[in-house]
């Protein structure tokens, strides 16, 4: 009966095969048995091998459905479609769509990767994978997982929904929606992204990423983060190789550290020395210790800096020259505040290890402590001081002494080197005599009977070791930001504001250096120098310190009258955010205007010349003046004195004053500046150093230096000491943009 129900199912085989279009049907190449129901038109096969077009199929068992194409797969299942091979533990499959169900345990493999499930929907014409309830693919170097996934096998492209996660080498990206590309590596995100780095952080909700060339873009709600800074824009383009990153439209760059926040339009970031460079209405806003009242709230008094050009990076803070905090020391002397001066080595010495008697040998007779140094060098003779490390010590005299007296003496040396260790221990005050006894060896003796080749070998291990010897400190260590401004620089503050055209601060002394034509306004004075120094102490304005041509002009607000300060060094100090004391040394000169007590009447003008001067203001105005040193002047009632009375060098400039944080933004840096530079070269596969963009000058931008400083000046006569720029490593440099 089964022969029969063979024979007829293989005569009703091609009426099917006529029936079906050509190429679709499902073809049965062998089975280990087959049985079937004719009336319900169904084959049970054992270990059959299926096949339709390119495709296989195998199975330890199988329910055939003749008429519908379609059948039903158990256990070791197994489809071979050209390069893909899909495992699970069942099949459904219908021969007419070409579509194959298979669960528990799916596993599908190409020469990409491998895809793992527990429910797969595979499409055999269009080689899609459909997956909804968890899924992981694994290529060489990424592992992908989802709770829904589609794989289109033809373009190695595959989306992923809900819960996604990738690891990879470099980092762990988790989103909500998401494209990956098997062949390109390209990782597209289409929802909330996190991208986790060893150190740190990138959440996008529109982007994409390589996960080889470490290559990415971000275009919607950016933000990434490393440590304790962060930086925000509207499009992010960062290269990975080459460290090299490029920021657009809305920038801004926080580091919680030491109160920072650069903003901008056009941004850049070098990996290799952490140097970001903003261009595009940059500017950066400092906190500071001092506070204003807006609608009866106090709130920080932040201090902004707007260039055309800003950049800021961390560097080693031992390779720059720090300006130290002043103040004024006694007979008004402006010097180091003690409480930032670094400690001398004998005052740290004190401190760490103060003088002691204890430990210390006593002599021999009496005990007692000497009382006069002749006494206390005849008692150090007598004083026995064993060394535990004798036998050491008897023997580097033994080796010294055999170059000097040849090899034939240094036995007898060992041997009276054990005889006098045995007779130190039994009897130490014997000791020093035995020493005597040995053969006396200088340094000066053996180096002068040293051969030649011996003094030769010496000298090199000497210089090895002075070469190869090298002392850690950990402050060589230690890191500190520092920014530069380029081009149009100016500051606003509530009680302080500058124009310059360069800058440099570093957060290690809070000093704001300002270079090429200064201008500083405070309140109601304005000063102009060849160089100058704004500091802070503790967040707030400390001093101001001017380097060659100072000028100061003070006028109140209610008159035309200038009051004029000029010196080569000028030096101030302020107390709550206003100036109240300054210093004007080497060939000080001003004119001033009393006024009367009572009326506020100007009576006269006060014009006189001094080597110093120190001037005191109350409410913004210039109150009391001392002349210090070598005073010439004159007096003149004021109705008689010309109100353009002016000194050589009067500059007086309101008009470029900023009035508010908005006019203290930078303009476009690029176009101002006119200096272009192209990208890091990428790394080669050899491991080539990162070749820097190329640092073009640009003119205008050159810091004060003090070579034109006299030393007969006549401060040194009075014994004064203003603290005068350093020549250090914080001179501005100009600035570089890359080409976007």
């Amino acid at each position: 009966m089964q022969k029969l129900f063979v024979l007829l199912f293989f005569l009703i085989c091609p009426l099917l095969i006529f029936a079906q279009q050509k190429g679709s049907i499902i073809k049965i190449v062998s089975s280990d048995r087959i049985t079937g129901d004719m009336k319900k038109k169904v084959n049970y096969l054992r270990n059959p091998v299926f096949q339709q077009d390119n495709a296989t199929l195998t199975c330890d068992s199988a329910v055939f459905y003749t008429e519908r194409n379609y059948f039903e797969a158990y256990k070791n299942v197994h489809i071979h479609q050209l390069t893909t091979d899909i495992y699970s533990d069942e099949l459904q499959y219908d021969g007419n769509k070409k579509h194959a169900h298979l669960t528990n345990n799916v596993k599908m493999v190409d020469p990409k990767s491998t895809l793992t499930t527990n429910i797969l929907d595979y499409d055999m014409v269009a080689k899609i994978g459909t997956y909804t309830s968890g899924g992981k693919i694994e290529t060489q170097d990424v592992v992908l997982t989802s709770k829904n996934g589609y794989y289109f096998n033809n373009s190695s492209d595959a989306y992923f929904r809900y819960n996604v996660v990738v690891v990879t080498p470099q980092s762990v990206i988790k989103s909500d929606t998401m494209r990956y590309n098997v062949d390109t590596k390209w990782t597209y995100f289409y929802g909330p992204t996190n991208i986790k780095g060893k150190d740190d952080n990138l959440y996008t909700e529109n982007g994409a990423y390589n996960t080889l060339s470490e290559d990415a873009y971000f275009g919607k709600k950016n933000l990434y983060t490393q440590d304790t800074k962060s930086l925000k824009g509207d499009s992010l383009y960062y290269y990975g190789k080459i460290g090299y990153g490029k920021a657009v439209r809305n920038i801004v760059f926080t580091d919680k550290k030491d109160g920072t926040k650069m903003y901008g339009d056009l941004g850049f970031y070098y990996k290799a020395d952490q140097r970001t460079l903003v261009t595009k209405n940059a500017y950066v806003d400092l906190i500071s210790g001092d506070s204003v009242t807006v609608n009866n709230k106090k709130r920080p008094d932040t201090l902004r800096l707007g260039a055309d050009t800003l950049e800021t990076q961390m560097s080693l803070q031992k390779t720059l020259k720090l300006i130290p905090k002043i103040s004024v020391k006694a007979d008004n002397e402006i010097g180091e505040d003690e409480e930032d001066a670094p400690k001398t080595e004998k005052e740290t010495t004190d401190k760490i290890a103060p003088p002691t008697n204890k430990g210390q040998k006593l002599p021999v007779r009496g005990g007692k402590e000497p009382k006069s140094k002749r006494e206390e060098k005849l008692q150090a003779k007598k004083t026995i001081n064993i060394p535990d490390n004798l036998t050491d010590s008897l023997k580097t005299k033994v080796d010294s002494a055999a170059l000097n007296l040849g090899k034939a003496k240094t036995d007898s040396l060992v041997g009276k080197a054990i005889k006098i260790t045995d007779s130190a221990k039994k009897k130490p005050e014997k000791i020093a005599a035995v020493l005597n006894k040995l053969p006396k060896v200088t340094p000066d003796s053996l180096l002068k009977n040293m051969p030649k080749t011996i003094k030769d070998s010496l000298n090199k291990q000497v210089k090895k070791v002075k070469t190869d010897t090298v002392v850690f400190n950990p402050a060589d260590t230690v890191t500190t930001r520092v920014i530069r401004a380029y081009h149009n620089v100016k500051i606003f503050k509530s009680n302080i504001q500058a124009k310059t055209d360069s800058l440099f601060y570093t957060s290690a002394d809070s000093t704001l250096r300002c270079y090429g034509n200064p201008i500083i306004w405070s309140e109601g004075s304005q000063v102009v120098g060849d160089t100058i120094y704004v500091q802070f102490k503790k967040n707030k304005l400390n001093n101001l310190q001017a380097f060659k041509n100072a000028f100061l002009v003070n006028t109140p607000a209610d008159s035309l009258r200038f009051n004029q300060i000029k010196g080569r060094y000028m030096t101030g100090f302020f107390a709550d955010g206003k100036l109240k004391t300054l210093y004007v040394d080497g060939n000080a000169e001003s004119i001033y205007y009393t006024q009367d007590d009572s009326t506020k009447v100007y009576k006269e003008m006060n014009q006189t010349l001094s080597s110093r001067i120190k001037f005191t203001f109350k409410n913004n105005d210039i109150d009391d003046l001392v002349y210090i040193n070598s005073i010439e002047g004159a007096l003149n009632p004021e109705n008689k004195v010309p109100k353009d009375n002016i000194l050589k060098g009067f500059s007086w400039k309101p008009k470029e004053r900023p009035k508010s944080k908005k006019e203290a933004i930078g303009a476009n840096g690029i176009k101002k500046a006119k200096v272009k530079t192209t990208p890091p070269a990428k790394t080669t596969a050899k491991g080539s150093a990162i070749t820097k963009p190329t640092t073009l000058k640009t003119p205008g931008v050159k810091p004060a230096t003090q070579k034109g400083t006299s030393k007969t000046d006549s401060l040194s006569n009075f014994g004064i000491k203003p603290i005068l720029p350093k020549k250090d490593s914080t001179k501005v440099t100009p600035p570089v943009t890359v080409k976007p």
